[in-house]
């Protein structure tokens, strides 16, 4: 079976890739090696798939069904591997085995993972329902980090994202007011964090979807520590397009951030603050990439904040 990237990944990646990055171009062979090394049948591969990943539906040699998952180095598939063998498959899809290595030592990103209803997220609920769900999922996964597991810590990659942004903002008036305000707020927020947690770091409606075992899984961290208000954060904002086309919008996104704040304990001026920060830090980098809509929409969605 060939395995060509979907679209979407390729898209995705092109944005971010690194000058000499040839992780696409040997996917398919790297697939290839993954599936025959574990022994699995192949049914598809899962479209439009994700934006980091080429998702890969399978079974096992005992006819078990399983998802195989491919990242490249940048997307940090060991800290993927390591955040789900801590979660045990509490609120996280389950890791059946973790990375393996080719005849030359060398990893290859894969990861086999329990099969969910890939095409059924919660993000197909109405919006209610969604947001309550995806709350109570994201709850699980807020735990101590594993000790002897280093992970990115918040500050550390927003510090990344800060850099990112200030560069961005140069020579535009427009944008420069909005970067300086989640800078500034960003600097307050890290003087006395109120917890430390592992966090799923790229939570959304979207990475959450129907298991068997248990109705709904989350999938797709890019894990990080810090307190649980930046996980949450993300979450404020999903379906914004909708917010945005509402005239409603910015009530419902403050009534959203106190709603959210109050069911799982977080700091409402906390959760405003990193909200803030993540809307303007994904615009900024939306426009890099010439996502101009994108980055229309979520700029709006910050100036309300």
């Amino acid at each position: 079976m060939a395995f060509e990237p979907p679209p979407r990944l390729v898209r995705a990646l092109g944005e971010t890739a690194p000058a000499g990055d040839v992780w696409l171009a040997r996917l398919p062979e790297a697939a290839e090696r993954a599936i025959a090394r574990r022994e699995l049948t192949v049914e598809r591969v899962q479209l439009p798939g994700g934006r980091s990943s080429l998702v890969v539906l399978v079974r096992r040699a005992d006819g078990a069904p399983a998802v195989l998952k491919l990242a490249p180095p940048r997307a940090r598939p060991e800290s993927e591997q390591a955040a789900l063998a801590h979660w045990a498959g509490l609120g996280a899809v389950q890791l059946l085995e973790a990375d393996t290595r080719d005849a030359e030592d060398v990893t290859d990103g894969s990861l086999l993972l329990e099969r969910l209803h890939p095409d059924v997220s919660v993000r197909s609920l109405p919006e209610a329902k969604a947001l309550l769900e995806a709350a109570g999922t994201l709850r699980r996964l807020w735990v101590d980090p594993p000790t002897g597991q280093v992970f990115e810590t918040v500050e550390e990659r927003t510090g990344r994202q800060a850099a990112a942004m200030r560069a961005g903002a140069e020579g535009d008036p427009e944008l420069a007011p909005l970067v300086d305000a989640a800078l500034a707020t960003r600097a307050e927020l890290l003087i006395s964090p109120p917890d430390h947690r592992l966090l799923h770091g790229t939570f959304r409606q979207s990475k959450v979807l129907a298991g068997e075992r248990m109705p709904w899984l989350a999938v797709g961290p890019d894990p990080v520590v810090g307190e649980s208000a930046f996980d949450l954060a993300r979450l404020v904002r999903d379906r914004v397009e909708d917010l945005i086309a509402a005239p409603s919008g910015p009530a419902t996104t403050r009534r959203r951030i106190k709603r959210l704040a109050e069911s799982l304990e977080v700091d409402q001026e906390r959760l405003r603050g990193w909200t803030l920060f993540r809307a303007v830090e994904s615009g900024v980098r939306a426009r890099r990439v010439g996502r101009e809509k994108d980055a229309e929409l979520l700029l709006e969605f910050a100036s309300w904040i």
